[in-house]
């Protein structure tokens, strides 16, 4: 590591090797979500929308489209999907009449939040074999990480 300016360099194999990591979790998170899932009637894109619907709350589907980096037409199948089996609603603003957003309907949040759940569940489990030190170190690097990769 050299520090020139304020800017910190850090060393190429040590970057590679935390991508690499990251990478791997990220694999590792996706699939066991997927495993969890499999016991419910919605598709992984369909369990995106939904967290990002719990999250936010109700939203047109062209903010839905770019939060999940999907085409707007995409978005629309992926809605229409969900509203024949009562997961979401189509609502139209009450100020302006053109503007149709998503609802979340109890179904659907009663779904994600069960996936949710068990996710945590399985994160706790892995999370046992750490002391409440490396929990906590681990939590304040990744909020940071965070923090920084929303600024770029």
């Amino acid at each position: 590591m050299i520090e020139e300016n304020d800017i910190v360099i850090h060393d190429q194999k040590e970057v590679a090797f935390l991508e690499k990591e990251l990478r791997h979790i990220s694999g590792i998170v996706k699939q066991k979500g997927r495993q969890i899932l499999n016991a419910y009637t919605i598709t992984p894109p369909q369990f995106v929308a939904l967290q990002w619907l719990l999250e936010l709350g109700d939203m047109t589907i062209g903010d839905l489209s770019n939060k999940m980096y999907l085409a707007f037409s995409t978005t629309t199948d992926l809605i229409d999907r969900m509203e024949k089996s009562e997961l979401v609603q189509r609502v139209r603003d009450e100020q302006d009449r053109r503007v149709v957003r998503i609802h979340l309907l109890k179904e659907g949040e009663r779904i994600i939040e069960e996936v949710i759940d068990k996710r945590q569940h399985y994160l706790k489990d892995i999370l046992g074999q750490f002391n409440t030190d490396e929990v906590s170190n681990l939590s304040i690097l990744l909020e940071k990480l965070h923090q920084e990769m929303k600024k770029n």
